[in-house]
């Protein structure tokens, strides 16, 4: 059974249709690439499967649960992790607090584990340098490790990725995409949005 099903998912804004009957599966082992062109509904797919916008028609599943009509914060306790294409820390808050907020209250951790949950996520995204800083003042490279982090820090089986690699340098890109892979290897199915094409 696929983690993540959409069933002709629609959406429109008035005459603007962004979503015109999609309809896919996820299973736990895959990474699906979704390319298109600015304006296309890429990042409006993302926020009909997080619940941020409720579709017009179709159908949401989550393990064969019908997820439709449930908010964002019951999506993410089901398993569905997201980054968003403009980085959105609470900027007054460390590194480190950003990803205790996400385990405690995304990943409905508790106790003395969240805090070790969260120091072992700043290390695999190399993060662990800059834990107590400001996130607010991140340069974009760690800003986008921090999202990748928050999403990692709700213990996801699905990561939505929005365009995580854009203003990237080609290095740093590389950087990134590998700890995607460790990510994915060990059994969190991926969906990346992509302008970078050879990310």
């Amino acid at each position: 059974m696929p983690i993540l099903s959409l069933s002709r998912v629609s959406k429109s804004f008035g005459a603007l249709k962004v979503a015109d009957a999609v309809s896919f599966d996820v299973a736990s082992d895959e990474a699906l690439g979704i390319i298109g062109p600015n304006g296309a509904g890429k990042s409006t797919l993302f926020n009909l499967i997080t619940g941020n916008v409720r579709p017009d028609e179709g159908q949401i599943l989550i393990d064969g649960r019908d997820v439709t009509g449930q908010s964002p914060m019951q999506r993410c306790a089901s398993g569905i992790g997201r980054s968003f294409q403009i980085p959105q820390p609470f900027g007054h808050l460390s590194v480190y607090e950003n990803l205790l907020v996400a385990a405690r209250f995304g990943g409905g951790m508790s106790g003395q584990g969240a805090p070790r949950f969260c120091v072992d996520i700043l290390t695999r995204t190399g993060l662990a340098a800059v834990a107590n800083r400001p996130s607010g003042g991140l340069p974009l490279l760690q800003r986008k490790r921090l999202e990748l982090a928050r999403a990692m820090a709700t213990r996801p089986r699905v990561i939505l990725l929005d365009e995580i690699a854009g203003g990237l340098t080609e290095a740093e890109c590389g950087e990134l995409v590998a700890t995607i892979k460790s990510i994915h290897a060990e059994g969190t199915a991926i969906i990346w949005i992509e302008h970078v094409l050879h990310a």
